[in-house]
């Protein structure tokens, strides 16, 4: 049986998260943001997607993947920097999945299930043109699964380093969503793609993360998470 206690910080988490929804004016759809417009520098991101449902989230959906950027000393990487990566390339519809793991995940988990064939996935951190250009069919899947996700963002400006407040609400986000080794939480609908994933971590925690997963979350996380939402100031 669920823990009781993580239940109600689930609860808990998913009211910050629906204040939060208010605060900023709604979810994007990822297919439908660029980079002009008004992004902060710094922040973490919480998607959603449509088929996955549960009671007491954002828009009656549960979060599939939480993320952020620049917890590297030194990193410049903006937050649209980070979401584009994700997104993938207006102009080919395509992407590179080797500069971002929710992308090579998700085109690992098409393959599959739809048992395409493109044995260079994932092969290397970078590729010839040649490569690129004949697994541009699956960058194209993937850009449309991962645009029609919505998205709510919570900006953190604070400095690039692992210990950073952005980095803290991340791991502890995932680690309380996580059903990894642990009672099932808010599960994942019997259709949804990650179930197809070649990662365990993946399939068994019900998130598009790796990362964190497997661990145990800081309950203060949410004080911290809370107060960070209400310093949000209302979009007009």
């Amino acid at each position: 049986m669920v823990n009781q206690a993580r239940r109600e910080h689930f609860v808990r988490f998913c009211s910050i998260l629906d204040n939060l929804k208010h605060k900023i004016g709604g979810a994007r759809k990822l297919a439908d943001c660029s980079g002009r417009m008004d992004w902060p520098k710094r922040g973490v991101y919480f998607f959603h997607e449509q088929g996955e449902n549960c009671s007491g989230t954002v828009d009656g959906r549960r979060v599939v993947r939480v993320g952020t950027h620049a917890l590297k000393a030194g990193s410049r990487t903006k937050l649209w920097t980070r979401l584009s990566q994700h997104k993938g390339q207006l102009k080919t519809g395509g992407g590179n999945h080797r500069g971002s793991i929710f992308r090579l995940i998700v085109g690992a988990a098409l393959i599959n299930k739809e048992r395409l064939d493109f044995p260079t996935w994932g092969d290397g951190n970078t590729a010839e043109r040649d490569v690129r250009n004949g697994e541009l069919p699956l960058e194209r899947q993937v850009s449309q699964v991962i645009g029609n996700m919505c998205f709510l963002w919570l900006a953190i400006e604070d400095e690039a380093r692992p210990e950073s407040r952005r980095g803290y609400i991340e791991r502890n986000s995932i680690a309380l969503l996580s059903n990894y080794n642990k009672p099932g939480l808010d599960p994942p609908s019997q259709g949804w793609l990650g179930h197809h994933s070649d990662r365990e971590r993946v399939r068994k925690s019900g998130l598009w993360n790796q990362n964190h997963v497997d661990e145990d979350y800081d309950q203060a996380f949410l004080d911290t998470f809370d107060r960070l939402v209400s310093d949000v100031r209302h979009e007009a």
